[in-house]
């Protein structure tokens, strides 16, 4: 098939969120398939990464969207009904290049990455388009509410979650719309009464996280990996570290907590101590989760399925989670991951993992089965696959 990504960010370096899934389903799909790019560059940065996308996709093509702009693009669109995430990628260029390319090639199959995406072919019902949503937007954003923040902050976030919300109703306009979890299927059905949605979870690259070297004998290492400019990890850090971490410090005084993940706000770094370390950017994570004892996601809002729950159990490194993300995985708690809401009981689930060799691998290994058979790259790749031979021009 000759199948076109649109992508709202550069696919690489594929460190992170929406540069992971595409580069790791494109670097599968192009073996098999005719793969095209386009989609925003940032920054200069941005620009210099397109003699590596060309090693996966034939055609490679930038619309240059300097930050400055998209601010622009959302305080000029303050009274418009769309969403600010939408308006912060809305761009004439943008649409200019896409039906420039629509002209140029016939597309079996068009990939539309994010709600953020989802004008740009939001109306051409005579092509073949799956939207690719990361989560349930609106449901991020339900969920943000319930943690308490300023006047301003709180205004300002109901405001947009009414407005995604009502916006999310673009999904029905496409052939499929693909989410990441049951829980987020679920939950935009109700919301919305479509039938187009299906489930695409995130993955894992196996050769990457690879099972079987870790060593559980040391105990004494609590990690949280993420992108520290993101709003749920830096709550979740900020929330740990105060209500969670010393209810396990008074039982096991000699851990230490490792904040790893880049572009760390102040409030991240603000929280560093003799027993807190944050370490900014990781190259090689893989290397990093094999130094903890345990992997923790204390997250209070957010949507989908988390990336570091993913990686870490691909390790056999056991988890202890929040209900964020948890239901999307379609496991027990104990499968790879514990999931506890209450503080008091997250603590002592890290606390009873740390002292326990035995409970730490037994965790560990169930982890291992459940990415194996569910959340492999090359699983989700083959689904993805799928859903375009569902859509595919005739």
């Amino acid at each position: 098939m000759k199948i076109l990504f649109l992508a709202n960010r550069v696919p690489y370096p594929p460190y992170r969120g929406d540069k992971l899934k595409i580069f790791n389903l494109a670097r599968r799909l192009n073996k098999r398939h005719e793969l095209y790019l386009l989609t925003f560059a940032q920054n200069e940065e941005d620009l210099s990464y397109k003699a590596e996308l060309e090693k996966i996709f034939k055609e490679v093509h930038f619309v240059y969207l300097p930050k400055w702009k998209s601010a622009a693009n959302c305080i000029a669109g303050l009274w418009d009904p769309t969403p600010l995430q939408v308006l912060y990628f809305r761009s004439n260029q943008m649409q200019g290049e896409l039906n420039k390319m629509l002209k140029q090639h016939d597309f079996d199959a068009i990939h539309v990455q994010h709600l953020r995406m989802s004008p740009y072919l939001e109306n051409r019902a005579d092509l073949p388009r799956i939207l690719d949503l990361p989560d349930a937007f609106s449901l991020y954003w339900e969920r943000r509410k319930t943690v308490k923040r300023g006047l301003l902050t709180t205004i300002f976030e109901n405001f947009e979650q009414k407005r995604v919300l009502k916006y999310e109703d673009i999904l029905k306009k496409y052939n499929i719309s693909l989410v990441c979890s049951q829980e987020d299927l679920e939950y935009l059905e109700k919301m919305h009464g479509t039938t187009n949605l299906r489930l695409l979870p995130n993955g894992v690259d196996i050769s990457t996280f690879k099972a079987g070297g870790h060593d559980y004998s040391h105990n004494n290492v609590i990690l949280f990996t993420g992108n520290m400019d993101y709003a749920p990890n830096v709550d979740a850090v900020g929330y740990f570290t105060e209500a969670i971490l010393p209810l396990i410090r008074k039982e096991m005084p000699q851990v230490k907590f490792v904040i790893a993940g880049q572009r760390p706000v102040q409030k991240v770094l603000d929280l560093a101590s003799e027993h807190v370390t944050v370490t900014g950017f990781i190259k090689d994570l893989a290397a990093m989760y094999n130094t903890a004892s345990v992997v923790v996601a204390p997250l209070r809002f957010g949507a989908g399925t988390q990336n570091k729950v993913l990686e870490a159990m691909a390790m056999g490194i056991p988890v202890v989670c929040s209900n964020i993300g948890f239901a999307g995985l379609g496991i027990k708690s104990g499968e790879g991951a514990i999931m506890q809401t209450d503080p008091h009981e997250f603590a002592k689930s890290v606390t009873n993992i740390l002292s326990s060799e035995q409970q730490r691998a037994t965790i560990g290994n169930e982890g291992i089965k459940v990415i194996k058979s569910k959340f492999d790259w090359d699983v989700v790749a083959l689904k993805l696959e799928e859903y375009f031979n569902m859509i595919r021009k005739q």
